[in-house]
């Protein structure tokens, strides 16, 4: 079920929300001098027995509605780990982005959650849509154990909760397919491309997915957020100073 503004937003979140509306205090947060206008954004196709997944519904919806500041390309990558990749590494190497936001469905999560970091691990919990199920497997093999986004991810977090939609940073993308595509691309602008930006971000069921079993958000409302969160990619390089973390 879908919460009013009032729910999502607790004691802590508040502080971080209004940090990010009184603007930068001090030099940890820098506005990019030269603007990143062509970005690509990628979405998963359907998994796990739904018939939508809300991720790819956004993704297209924001290339739907035209941004005038950014140019946008979009993507729908497979929920399967050996094609994902590749097909993602084709997608940059044709639209050639400054910026690179991969988006996936997280069912049970209330609100859009821009994710912190990668591991290089495949844990399968369910099999991927082609029927693979790894387990205790690396994305890359002799690969860092992890990787941060290089997004400024507590900045994306408090312009989507200052504009009334739910948002928090997450610190796990899982082990699934999600967090395989958030690790190859950060490994892949590790290694290849430095100069590009990279990072993953959650979003909830759709309320025709959720039914009355789980909290949702309306892809209209997804879209939105995404949409916020490329704008404050584009323009802020470092991150803001306030907590975002968990207790466990």
């Amino acid at each position: 079920m879908r919460r009013t503004g009032s729910d999502r937003i607790d004691t802590g979140r508040k502080f971080f929300v209004e940090f990010f509306r009184r603007g930068p205090t001090g030099p940890l947060l820098a506005v990019s001098s030269k603007a990143m206008r062509r970005v690509l954004l990628t979405g998963f196709t359907p998994f796990g027995g739904e018939a939508v997944n809300p991720s790819w519904q956004a993704v297209r919806l924001v290339a739907q509605n035209a941004p005038e500041d950014y140019e946008v390309a979009v993507s729908e990558l497979p929920c399967d780990f050996e094609s994902s990749l590749p097909e993602l590494r084709t997608a940059i190497e044709r639209h050639r982005p400054e910026l690179v936001v991969c988006a996936g469905q997280a069912g049970g999560r209330a609100a859009v959650t821009p994710e912190r970091i990668a591991v290089n691990l495949q844990d399968a919990r369910i099999p991927d849509n082609a029927g693979r199920q790894p387990v205790d497997v690396p994305v890359v093999p002799d690969g860092p154990v992890g990787y941060f986004s290089t997004l400024p991810v507590k900045a994306c977090a408090a312009a989507i909760a200052a504009e009334g939609l739910p948002a928090e940073v997450s610190h796990t993308a899982g082990t699934f397919v999600c967090n395989h595509v958030f690790y190859g691309l950060m490994h892949l602008l590790a290694t290849e491309l430095p100069d590009v930006r990279g990072g993953f971000v959650h979003v909830p069921f759709s309320p025709e997915q959720a039914g009355q079993r789980h909290p949702s958000l309306p892809v209209e409302e997804c879209a939105r957020a995404l949409d916020v969160l490329v704008r404050t990619a584009l323009t802020t390089q470092t991150d803001l100073p306030v907590p975002a973390g968990t207790l466990h």
